[in-house]
């Protein structure tokens, strides 16, 4: 069958990628001589140093040049901040337990491995089988737990390692619990987000900006999630760096100062009309995008924009990137728009940036929860007068009425909307009492005439004061970054044809090292310039590695081809050097005081390996090379 072959191409591809990544230790299992633990991974000195020129590379693409605010928040939060956000009550995963064994695993997952299993490797699959099994890898986020059970068992779906019966499904809440204090009275959790850091300094940062909107906030940092059953490598992680960005703007108004600077771009976006009716991604401008109302505004458009640069400078291939818009039923009620940019690599499309609009949710959520009004202002030229609502609970009597009760009575009174107060005032008017449904208690009380005043006053106003809505992209790195080392790998046969060598073609934006520097043979002289190169590109800033080793030069520059390093600078003279470029292995010859700053111009994109071929003269070389 041609998935079952196309999906052992994909794993062997993965495994070889994998295989390099690990020896070379771009990353490696932590804890290894322990056995490792599943969903935690340590960076090694390339792998440290890709993640690093990433993180720098964004700082420069958004912190920078939206004139953003950076802050550096806790990673241990109190309960109260998440209860808030609805992380205690709402993060939670549907889990089954193998019933004699008692390992975990994630009930969608189990049922999405069978039916991926099925479609890729089952020859008398029939036409009808196949969609349902489609349609069901499709609707998985929207099952309950009931109807998740009821599909394991449908399927007879059994635990992978032992095949021993599953448990039904239940929840389980993705945090990480700790305590803050010895006294174990203080609640907390590793946070699972670092947005909420964010969004409970909103009052500073908005006093920090000079109490003008728009403005963004953004975090780089550590987050945590308990998964139940981690899996593809760096994709699914229990620690992992998300880098998050908070832009908050005014409701009425989302429009962006710079959206015409990203509206050209086309790119492939996937709306939910085209997911439901079963068609493809397509490629659309996202000026068209916003106009025709697939993008819900401005602000979001030009983030997605922004995000299409971020991650084409980085490397990723733009056939293989697209933007996918959140079906209905994915979408939080309170959300006015959200959108994925997915990556293709061999798991398949992953999301790897979520660029959502939450309006106004996380704002009015910590200012219930706290009490403190989270809000912006905008001036009047001139006060405008209004009418408005005005609700007086009088305290005294409700206190002889519900005593204990009264707060809560109190609080759903001074809760109500427009229509619902006046339709009160106009049933005490009328019938002098009224039955009123009070949440918290959880019952329907009687309110009569004395108990509560209920008028329109007019009032000149000379500002108005709101919520603000946020518009949130959200990065996580470590899949960037996987996604990335996929998209920049290749093999090439060696000079005799006899072993392919592995090469990470990384733009030098994100190389781990950005060039070596090779003493041709091992030759006091020789290795006397190898150095004094050395010091003037540290004096330039730019990452080396320095090989002064007996090994052929053709070894040498495969080892460094296997770290992705794009230049090699090759020491064969006291008065001149070789510069060659790691993807097209053409070389060209330069002055050794002259090498440093053509490097740096190169590896800071200033100018491109055809420039430098046209400025310098071809060398030549009639050693080995791979």
């Amino acid at each position: 069958m041609d998935a079952a072959r196309e999906a052992h191409a994909r794993e062997a591809f993965r495994q070889a990628v994998v295989n390099t990544l690990e020896r070379r230790l771009f990353y490696i299992p932590s804890f290894k001589i322990y056995r490792g633990v599943a969903g935690l991974y340590d960076y090694g000195p390339p792998g440290c140093a890709v993640k690093s020129n990433v993180l720098a590379f964004w700082r420069q693409h958004f912190v920078l040049e939206e004139n953003m605010l950076e802050v550096d928040c806790p990673c241990v939060t109190p309960e109260v901040v998440l209860k808030a956000s609805g992380h205690v009550d709402k993060f939670t995963d549907l889990m089954v337990k193998d019933e004699k064994t008692g390992t975990c695993y994630r009930a969608d997952h189990l049922i999405k491995d069978f039916c991926k299993e099925k479609l890729e490797r089952d020859p008398n699959i029939t036409a009808e089988k196949a969609a349902e099994f489609r349609h069901v890898m499709a609707v998985l986020d929207d099952l309950s737990a009931e109807e998740l059970g009821a599909k394991i068992k449908e399927y007879g779906i059994t635990a992978p390692d032992t095949k021993n019966p599953l448990s039904p499904p239940y929840p389980f809440n993705l945090m990480f619990q700790t305590s803050i204090g010895p006294s174990g009275l203080t609640p907390g959790y590793m946070r699972p987000e670092t947005a909420q850091g964010i969004f409970v300094n909103f009052k500073d940062l908005y006093y920090y900006n000079g109490n003008k909107l728009p403005f963004a906030a953004a975090q780089i940092g550590q987050a945590f999630r308990n998964e139940i059953s981690p899996r593809q490598g760096l994709l699914r992680v229990r620690e992992f760096t998300l880098a998050e960005i908070e832009h908050f703007v005014d409701p009425e108004d989302k429009s962006h100062p710079k959206f015409s600077e990203v509206s050209n771009l086309e790119f492939l976006m996937f709306p939910r009309e085209d997911q439901v009716s079963g068609q493809s991604a397509r490629r659309i401008r996202i000026g068209e995008a916003v106009t025709e109302g697939i993008v819900n505004n401005e602000t979001l458009g030009y983030f997605i924009g922004r995000v299409y640069l971020f991650l084409t400078h980085l490397g990723i291939d733009r056939e293989r990137l697209r933007f996918r818009q959140h079906l209905a039923n994915e979408m939080a009620h309170y959300a006015a728009d959200c959108w994925d940019a997915e990556i293709e690599c061999s798991y398949g499309w992953i999301e790897c940036v979520g660029i959502a609009d939450r309006s106004a949710y996380d704002l009015h959520a910590h200012t219930d929860k706290s009490g403190v009004p989270l809000v912006a202002a905008e001036k009047f030229a001139e006060p405008i007068e209004v009418e408005k609502l005005v609700i007086t609970p009088v305290k005294k009597e409700l206190g002889l009425a519900f005593k204990g009760n009264q707060k809560m009575v109190v609080e759903a009174l001074e809760a109500m909307g427009e229509k619902e107060a006046m339709e009160m005032k106009a049933t005490l008017e009328s019938k002098g009492e009224v039955e009123f449904q009070v949440c918290t208690l959880g019952k329907d009380v009687t309110i009569t005439k004395s108990m509560v005043s209920i008028l329109k006053e007019k009032k000149k106003e000379h500002q108005r004061v709101f919520t603000p809505s946020v518009i949130e992209p959200s990065f996580g790195i470590g899949r960037i970054i996987y996604c990335l080392y996929e998209h920049s790998f290749y093999t090439r046969a060696s000079r005799g044809g006899d072993e392919q060598l592995n090469v990470f073609g990384f733009p030098p934006l994100v190389a781990p090292i950005k060039c070596t520097v090779f003493p041709l043979v091992q030759n006091q002289q020789y290795e006397e310039v190898a150095r004094r190169i050395a010091r003037s590109l540290t004096a330039a800033g730019i990452t080396y590695k320095i090989d002064i080793t007996g090994t052929s030069i053709g070894k040498r520059y495969a080892r460094t081809d296997e770290l992705g390093v794009p230049l090699a600078i090759t020491v064969d003279s006291t008065t001149s050097v070789t510069l060659r470029d790691r993807d097209s292995k053409q070389q060209i010859r330069i002055n050794v005081d002259e090498v440093a700053s053509v490097v740096k111009e190169v590896t800071d994109g200033l100018s491109t390996w055809a420039d430098m071929q046209w400025k310098y003269p071809a060398h030549s070389s009639t050693s080995a090379e791979d």
